[in-house]
């Protein structure tokens, strides 16, 4: 086989290879069908069976309460800062935790459907905190908060789960689900994008409180009405179907090594070692407070832009691949999702070293 990279890419990010290889196992025939699942009808007896084992799986894993559906949507996560205030937004207002890039893309897709206040925001200080959140601060006649729990493009995550009081908290967690336990109960809406940790891009997985169902505002498309999902058993029309098989495989997968808490213990090993090299370096610096720091996106500078190319450039040719920054914050960063394993880091670690030593 040929020899594989280790992608740090923020999404769509580096799979499980034991995951690849039973995948491509049963490309060509599933389950002795003949068949491989992207020619499969969505009515068949082999993808229900697929989906509901995801359904289960994620069920199980993530310790979802009964009184939550489990969706699985076209459109990933973007499509969701749309669905999520069509559905919930009968008040025609909204609070939103602005936490940098993708918080503020969630929010202005909520103004075309009623008011957005900010209820708390980092943003005079770039971004490099989470700022506090209680529900004295939240406004009660809101339809939901909103928060993006883990931000990629500034390397930060909610270690704290804000109470909201009676206002339904809803979560993008496209960047952290599956890799530390949530309590699932404390939010009214979880969606995320699949293509960190959960599988290929074209899909977000929705777990969402049932009495947030039924009641869109009006002029709600039936596609994007959640009751329309939650009805057929996201069936209703074709879904991706080749997204939900390769997410079965990854919890599959996730499960064998021990659940959400043994992955959790991977991530916080993989991300000191991280975190460990960048606060003992000289040309190496990270800005994000610590007690908020993400375990899956860890963003680095040196302070030159020149030095930061140079970087990727050379971690390219020893095959760690996708180390740059986001176009709109620029610098270094590198994503550990489930699916990176110790070895990588490790790599990456002692080629910043080597990287160091020879640029100082």
């Amino acid at each position: 086989m040929e020899e594989r990279v280790f992608n740090f890419s923020s999404g769509p990010s580096q799979l499980p290879l034991p995951v690849l290889e039973k995948a491509q196992k049963e490309l060509v025939s599933y389950g002795g069908t003949g068949m491989s699942v992207m020619e499969m009808s969505h009515r068949s007896k082999p993808i229900i069976g697929i989906a509901d084992e995801t359904v289960a799986l994620l069920r199980e894993v993530m310790n979802i309460p009964d009184n939550y559906k489990v969706l699985f949507i076209q459109g990933g996560a973007t499509l969701q800062f749309a669905m999520v205030p069509m559905n919930l937004m009968k008040n025609k207002k909204a609070d939103f935790v602005m936490t940098g890039y993708w918080a503020k893309k969630a929010a202005d897709q909520s103004k075309a459907y009623g008011t957005v206040r900010v209820a708390a925001t980092d943003e005079a200080n770039g971004y490099k905190n989470i700022p506090r959140l209680d529900k004295s601060m939240v406004d009660p006649q809101a339809d939901f908060v909103h928060i993006t729990s883990n931000n990629t493009i500034y390397g930060t995550r909610f270690t704290e789960i804000p109470d909201t009081g009676d206002v339904p908290l809803v979560a993008d967690a496209s960047s952290h689900i599956l890799s530390e336990p949530l309590d699932v109960s404390k939010f009214g809406i979880i969606y995320a994008g699949a293509q960190k940790n959960m599988g290929p891009a074209g899909m977000a997985t929705v777990i969402i409180r049932e009495d947030l169902i039924g009641t869109p505002i009006e002029g709600t498309p039936v596609y994007l009405n959640y009751k329309t999902h939650a009805d057929a058993e996201s069936m209703y029309n074709t879904p991706p179907v080749y997204c939900i098989y390769i997410c079965k495989l990854v919890l599959e997968w996730l499960k064998n090594l021990g659940g959400i808490p043994a992955m959790q213990k991977i991530n916080e090993e993989k991300a000191k070692l991280l975190y460990d090299q960048i606060d003992n370096s000289k040309i190496f610096r990270n800005e994000v407070a610590v007690k908020d720091r993400s375990l899956m996106n860890v963003i680095f500078v040196t302070g030159n832009p020149d030095l930061d190319k140079k970087f990727v450039d050379e971690a390219k040719k020893a095959g760690l691949i996708t180390l740059n920054g986001h176009k709109a914050v620029g610098g270094l960063r590198a994503s550990l999702y489930n699916a990176m394993p110790v070895e990588g880091v490790k790599a990456l670690v002692e080629f910043m070293k080597k990287f160091e030593m020879e640029n100082k």
